[in-house]
Formats: structure tokens, sequence, C-alpha cells
């Protein structure tokens, strides 16, 4: 679906800030893109959008090349929702907020309202038309950004650290919606620094060091070592922590952890 072949970037001639990424993402998968702070992955996903141009290597989305296209013409295949939803949100509704995006791409009203109602019940916000963007929790918000997102039908949608700032609560709410866009079909690209959800939730793993891929692969396969995981800047995820102290077969979910003790006790019985 998405291919992302040798693409660099540099802003200036001081040096590289990324050099020679390579990524894929087929239909219905969920790529984490994790690295240590400065390491290139908001630069990535700016030029993925189309808000940078790449200074080397090509981007092809359903095998069309789509290095060059304009942030508009890409607002048509991926949505982006920012990591501080306050940085995205300036209507004086919700409806209108969400309605922006279509209107923007020539949808005409009648249908941009269509969409929109249809997205802003996909997200659980339907019946919150009239309410003003500014007066909502910032759960809310987040899901608000995502209807946003949503109702230009991006094929792929892009999450910037969806659940910083947010309480227990809204944060297993907000991943919920994400794991049930993803069963719909949608495919996600997910930035974040949390390990836990990309144990749990993502179908492969890129992590970025000095600018470069230093590892491509699914989440088992990088914190199974944690050497490799540790060198990248990162942790270990609490559900492989605690299967490694117990001496059980790597785990990536409580979940797994609580499936492998039950096999064990099986075995004693």
């Amino acid at each position: 679906m998405l291919e992302v072949k040798n693409i660099g970037y540099a802003y200036n001639s001081s040096g590289k800030i990324l050099d020679g990424i390579d990524l894929s993402l087929k239909n219905g998968e969920i790529l984490a893109i994790v690295g240590r702070n400065g390491c290139g992955k908001t630069t990535l996903t700016k030029i993925l959008m189309g808000l940078l141009l790449p200074t080397s290597g090509e981007i092809q989305l359903d095998g069309e090349d789509v290095t060059k296209f304009k942030a508009s013409e890409m607002a048509k295949k991926i949505g982006y929702v920012f990591q501080n939803p306050d940085r995205q949100l300036f209507a004086n509704t919700v409806l209108e907020e969400v309605m922006y995006g279509p209107l923007q791409l020539g949808f005409v009203w009648k249908e941009a309202k269509t969409q929109a109602l249809q997205s802003l019940l996909a997200v659980g916000l339907a019946g919150m038309d009239d309410h003003s963007p500014q007066m909502l929790s910032r759960g809310q918000k987040q899901r608000l950004s995502i209807a946003s997102a949503l109702a230009s039908k991006p094929q792929i949608l892009i999450m910037d650290e969806p659940t910083s700032g947010q309480d227990c609560r809204e944060r297993t709410s907000l991943l919920r919606l994400m794991q049930r866009l993803n069963q719909e079909g949608m495919s996600v690209i997910l930035v974040t620094h949390d390990m836990d959800i990309v144990a749990e939730h993502a179908d492969k793993v890129l992590a970025l060091l000095y600018h470069k891929v230093c590892f491509s692969g699914t989440p088992k396969e990088l914190f199974s070592d944690e050497e490799l995981t540790l060198s990248l800047g990162l942790e270990l995820p609490e559900a492989v922590k605690i299967s490694t102290q117990m001496n059980l077969p790597i785990c990536l979910t409580p979940m797994e952890i609580y499936r492998c003790l039950e096999e064990a006790n099986c075995r004693y019985v």
C-alpha cells in the first residue's frame, strides 16, 4: 500500500535529518515509528503528509509516485492527528471543525456534512455538533481531531503521540477507538514513546536512531533483544519485564502472561 524508499531530508547544509529511510505499510496494518527525541520521526511524518519535500528517495502509494504531491493532495490519502489537539482545532462548533477538511477538498456542503456526522458517530461524539471544540475534554478533543481526519476518507491515519496528556480512562478509550478503526480496515502509522502501546497494538516497528533506520521488524523481534531495545533509547514494555523476571517466554501483553501461566499450570496438574 505505502512504500517509502531511500528517503533523505536536510533542513540545510549542516547535516541530514533523515538518511536512507525505507518503510512499508500494508492494508490494515499498524506501524509504530519510535526513537529518541530529535531522531527524525516528526520530519518523516511531515514528508508523508506532503508538508516537506524529501531531498532524495521516493514515496509510492498504491503504486502511484506521490513523492512531490502537495499537502492538499496528500490530505485526500493520509489523515493526520496532532499530538496536541489544540493546535489543530479552530472552528466555532464541532460540526464546522469536522466539515472543514472535506469542504477544502471539494466536497459539496451536503456530502461534507454527511461525512462529518458519520465521522463524529464513529469516534463517539454524535450529538455534540453544536458544542464548542474548546469546551471539550482533552480526550474528546483528540477524538474530534480523529473525526476531522476521517471525514476526508483517507486510506491511512497518522497519529502523533495520541495518548500524551490523557488520563487512564481517556487513554484506554482512545486506544480502543484506534483498534476498532484498524479492524474496520484503516491503516495506521503511530508515532509514540509508549512501548506498552507498541507491544500491544503494533504489527510492525520502525526504530530511528541518528536519523537512520536502526530496526525494522515485529514488536516481539525488537523486545526480545533487550540490549538492542535499550541502545535505541527505548524502554522494555512492562509485560516483557514481568515475563522475563518470571522466566516465561517473552510476553507482549498481560493476557499473554496469563496464558503462559495457565499453560504452565496445566502441564503440572
